[in-house]
């Protein structure tokens, strides 16, 4: 399978156990690691585990490909061709030829999880009729009802594919080999009942200069934790207007400005609590920018779900 596409000078093949490899993506920004089963020839289906904030794709098909995504958890951005990003966030599906797959990939929450489906087609198709011939679905038509002109296709929060791949996530190791033939067929099966049409509320594309402008502010405001600003103090430093920036900052973090940067500092919160086990709780509420000791526990038991003592004690009772 790797001799048929390159996915480039720096992933590397760690592990291999009959049609199961494992593959490791390293990059100054962390590493990413890719379970991947042959389930038939021409047919694979991948585990993404990645934990970095970026990467270089190198990826190069040497033939036509069609490739289904799902995402379970985090946040992945890629660009068209036009200069616009678009993210896929828990629950999206994408489906897509591999065409524009070359390049920098950003992981805005620097974590992501989920699975690819890849077909080459003419491998793919003769095997699907030699493996499975009931299954009537041709691949070639698939690509062409949701990537006409090798556009992506992104469906959101489909319920159906998202309990299909929930499936996939628990599959024990000991069956996933004959499991994953008949989710195969399965898979194809579900496309047929989606219609394209049907879905034309895509993710919003963002332009690049938004992007990297919302990307400004978040290091801005992930730099020191004790300062507090506000919508419209940003808004002048981006030179964005108090609405766009609202409006791209959710698209690339996936969360209001205001709830993301409280979900962040609770966090570095509780790695406060454990690794500055001396310091009185009062004190980290102080180097988060709360002057007041009961706003802060309020706010990190809403993200956390149990006083800031309560975190510390758990903790330290393990």
């Amino acid at each position: 399978m790797l001799d048929k596409a390159g996915f480039g000078s720096n992933v590397h093949e760690v592990a291999a156990d009959g049609e199961c490899r494992v593959l490791r993506l390293d990059d100054e920004t962390g590493e990413g690691f890719m379970t991947m089963y042959r389930v038939f020839e021409g047919i694979y289906l991948m585990y993404n585990d990645f934990h970095l904030k970026s990467c270089t794709s190198e990826y190069q098909n040497a033939e036509t490909v069609l490739c289904i995504d799902h995402c379970r958890e985090g946040r992945i951005e890629h660009e068209n061709p036009l200069g616009g990003r678009y993210y896929m966030e828990t629950g999206d599906v994408r489906i897509d030829k591999r065409v524009h797959h070359e390049g920098r990939v950003e992981l805005p929450l620097s974590h992501y999880h989920g699975i690819t489906i890849g077909f080459m087609q003419d491998l793919a198709q003769a095997s699907l009729k030699r493996e499975i011939p009931f299954l009537s679905v041709e691949l070639e038509a698939v690509a062409e009802r949701f990537c006409a002109d090798n556009s992506e296709f992104l469906l959101r929060g489909d319920e159906r594919l998202n309990v299909f791949f929930s499936q996939l996530y628990r599959t024990p190791k000991s069956i996933r080999p004959d499991y994953f033939k008949a989710k195969i067929a399965e898979l194809l099966i579900m496309l047929t009942a989606v219609d394209p049409a049907e879905n034309t509320e895509q993710r919003q594309y963002i332009p690049a200069s938004q992007s990297d402008k919302i990307k400004d502010i978040h290091s801005l405001i992930t730099a020191d934790l004790e300062k507090t600003y506000t919508v419209e103090e940003l808004s002048e430093i981006s030179g964005m207007p108090p609405a766009t920036l609202r409006k791209v900052f959710r698209a690339v973090y996936g969360l209001p400005i205001y709830r993301y940067i409280k979900g962040y500092k609770m966090k570095a919160a509780a790695a406060m609590l454990i690794s500055e086990h001396k310091m009185h709780i009062s004190d980290i509420a102080q180097r988060l920018g709360y002057d007041n000791s009961s706003k802060f526990s309020a706010a990190f038991r809403d993200v956390m779900g149990v006083t800031p003592q309560n975190y510390r004690n758990r903790q330290e009772d393990k």
